[in-house]
């Protein structure tokens, strides 16, 4: 004879996994709102190469991203295959939006209202399938802008320092401290007592994407350009958490994945479509990986260039 299902055994079973879903449900949407409160909400100017023929392709490429939340204007140029976008969105949110036209599309320069007063960008790799764009914009002397993108993150809140060496010979371990020029203990990206590179966490969602856009008032472009950023594998406590580590990093782990903050092109300052490193032509870079394995070789799956 069978023995009987016990319904309040099932009961309970259900009732945890309902309410460990929600537990995380609730930790993600705290961290992602700590992370938007740090958000910046000045729009930048967003310089894209796109796959365009003719009027009908740029009038698609305009109905994707007028009127859209966050998106104050459009400038298309068929003949450049050019789309100028001043948003305060991220570059991977106007990006997405003009993908989803079916052409593709790649950042080329990034630039504020200001005149140029620096950019860099961080192409940052780890282990397993992390990988990332970061980019660094000095929108005034007070303000620098924070745009980036990583994937293969665990979802959560994962801390993100600038550190003070530019040396990746021993992947993350050979990145040095925290960036902190004045001798201060860590803390949070709106504390005055903090470390220069201390810029808080950011939020990988339940894909493993954390897409993010800050604004900080201590970094500045040109003091970081030949430094290294680093993504960890826990949240930073920004101080706060009593553990011995937390005034010195957060305690927010060891570091995930990292790159060479470099000088990047501005606005209309960039106008190659091939690289001379590898011969990997604008489109061909958009289907390939950041960097290292895969990114020169000849992938017959790869679309032909349009250029």
């Amino acid at each position: 004879m069978a023995a009987p299902i016990s319904l309040a055994g099932g009961f309970i079973s259900v009732s945890r996994k309902l309410a460990t879903f929600l537990f995380n449900s609730v930790f993600l949407a705290q961290a992602a709102t700590a992370v938007r409160n740090m958000d910046s909400e000045r729009p930048t100017k967003l310089e894209f190469a796109v796959q365009m023929t003719c009027e009908s392709c740029a009038q698609k490429v305009r109905a994707a991203l007028e009127g859209k939340p966050g998106v104050k204007s459009v400038s298309v140029d068929v003949s450049k295959e050019e789309v100028l976008v001043e948003a305060a969105l991220t570059s991977a949110e106007v990006q997405s939006l003009i993908e989803s036209t079916g052409r593709r599309a790649v950042l080329k320069g990034i630039g504020g209202s200001e005149p140029d007063l620096g950019a860099a960008v961080a192409m940052l790799a780890g282990a397993g399938s992390i990988q990332g764009v970061v980019r660094f914009l000095q929108l005034s002397e007070e303000h620098c802008l924070i745009d980036g993108t990583i994937d293969g993150l665990e979802p959560g809140p994962h801390g993100l320092h600038v550190h003070t060496l530019g040396d990746l010979t021993q992947d993350c371990l050979s990145c040095g401290e925290h960036y902190n020029p004045f001798g201060k203990q860590h803390g949070g990206p709106g504390d005055t007592e903090r470390h220069v590179g201390d810029l808080g966490n950011i939020v990988a969602g339940p894909d493993g994407r954390a897409s993010f856009r800050l604004e900080d008032r201590h970094l500045k472009v040109w003091d970081v350009i030949g430094r290294s950023l680093v993504v960890d594998s826990g949240e930073d406590d920004l101080g706060q958490g009593g553990h011995p580590l937390s005034k010195l990093t957060g305690n927010s782990g060891d570091g995930l994945a990292c790159g060479i903050i470099a000088r990047s092109a501005g606005l209309f300052q960039n106008p190659k479509k091939i690289c001379a490193c590898d011969g990997v032509t604008l489109w061909e870079e958009r289907d390939r990986p950041i960097a290292g394995k895969g990114r020169s070789k000849t992938n017959p799956e790869t679309p032909a260039a349009h250029l």
